[in-house]
């Protein structure tokens, strides 16, 4: 595996904490990864990130579409977004990256962020857009910024589209593989860690669908009701960090330790949170038939290797997870306007095809089918690069 094109440290001079950005590879002078915050956050941490930003953006090349997949990158900073001063941080942070902002890194939220928060923060520190590193790629700069802006103003059911086609496409994916493996929806059991924006749309689409959530999982620990959890009763009660307020619980709503979600009685496990939660320790109390990674690098690969010795599959964040970002490109090149209906049409069809042809490639390999993502970038990094260039 080569080195990442660039990697950067830096050191706030007023606290003394420490921010990351790495650069894995460009695609005609520009990468794509989000900003995350959080304490403990570390250089390899973002350098993983990025080198998994690299295979989200090849496994969505489409040679006929609007949309060309951009290089992956990631960013960092060692911080809990909690804190008194954080914000200030990320200011100084993103003010000391914009010479990257502005030339070749686009970036938005990740875990810790909102992207209102990265908006208004870039806007303070001098920057057009967190993604206007894209801009000079437009063919039609103005009103590619304008459907894009469109689009972030649209709301579903009262909550930003934004803050849902991300779940739309875990979900998607989980469903994929139900589906392959002829496994109805109405029974099966769903725990979920994390209700914050990815956790919290995808525990919602796949109640919709017709599958029951049995626990949820935050910062204050597990709640849990083998009979089926009101997900949305939960969902309005959230604050900013997806914490939920305990007094909507009902009368059945247990609450229990905060790994109790690891070991519930469900067929799909949905790590929507912080990286590296399942260990090898901590996977012998799975019992669920599937993992489903909403989070980046949720399952240590060495977890993941005993997993699928006990015939539990893992379907990897780059696929599963790479929706979001997809949808920002999708729309801002113009594959898809700014209409919800449409980038959830969009956001199934395409998660679906990927994860399908994902598993198909696992089967055929005999391989996992996180391995058998790899080979498809494999195939597809080459292409691109003869295409548009190679820029290492």
């Amino acid at each position: 595996m080569t080195a990442p094109l660039m990697t950067l440290t830096w050191t706030d001079h007023l606290t003394g904490r420490q921010g990351f950005l790495v650069v894995d590879r460009l695609v005609r002078g520009v990468s794509s990864g989000g900003l995350r915050m959080r304490a403990g956050c570390t250089l390899d941490e973002v350098t993983g990130l990025a080198r998994g930003m690299t295979m989200k953006e090849a496994l969505h090349y489409n040679p006929e579409g609007r949309y060309v997949p951009l290089g992956g990158a990631k960013g960092g900073i060692d911080c809990d977004p909690r804190e008194p001063g954080a914000y200030e941080l990320l200011v100084r942070y993103l003010r000391a990256m914009r010479p990257y902002v502005e030339t070749l890194w686009t970036t938005g939220e990740d875990l810790g962020l909102t992207q209102d928060l990265v908006d208004r923060a870039a806007a303070e520190a001098g920057l057009v857009s967190s993604v206007q590193a894209v801009y000079p790629l437009l063919d039609d700069e103005a009103t590619a910024r304008r459907r894009l802006a469109d689009a972030f103003a649209l709301e579903v059911d009262g909550i930003g589209l934004d803050e849902l086609v991300g779940g739309c496409g875990v979900a998607e994916s989980a469903l994929a593989a139900l589906d392959r493996a002829g496994v109805a929806y109405k029974g099966t059991r769903v725990a979920v860690q994390g209700l914050g924006t990815m956790g919290g749309a995808t525990a919602r689409f796949l109640t919709r669908a017709g599958l029951t959530v049995v626990a949820v999982a935050d910062i204050k620990g597990t709640i849990s009701n083998p009979a089926g959890l009101d997900v949305e009763e939960l969902l309005s009660a959230r604050d900013a960090y997806g914490t939920v307020d305990r007094s909507v619980l009902g009368p059945d709503d247990r609450e229990l330790p905060g790994d109790a979600w690891l070991s519930a009685d469900a067929e799909v496990l949905v790590p929507a949170a912080v990286s590296y939660v399942i260990d090898t320790d901590n996977q012998e109390r799975i019992t669920a038939r599937w993992i489903v990674e909403a989070a980046n690098m949720p399952v240590l690969l060495e977890a993941e290797e005993l997993l699928a010795t006990r015939g539990v599959t893992v379907l990897p964040d780059v696929v599963v997870n790479s929706g979001t970002n997809a949808w920002w490109w999708w729309t801002l090149f113009g594959d898809i306007q700014a209409d919800a209906d449409e980038a959830f049409a969009h956001t199934r069809r395409s998660m679906r095809a990927l994860v399908e042809q994902m598993l198909a490639r696992a089967d055929r390999d005999g391989t996992t089918p996180r391995a058998a993502a790899h080979s498809i970038v494999a195939d597809r990094l080459p292409v691109i690069a003869e295409r548009f260039g190679w820029y290492r």
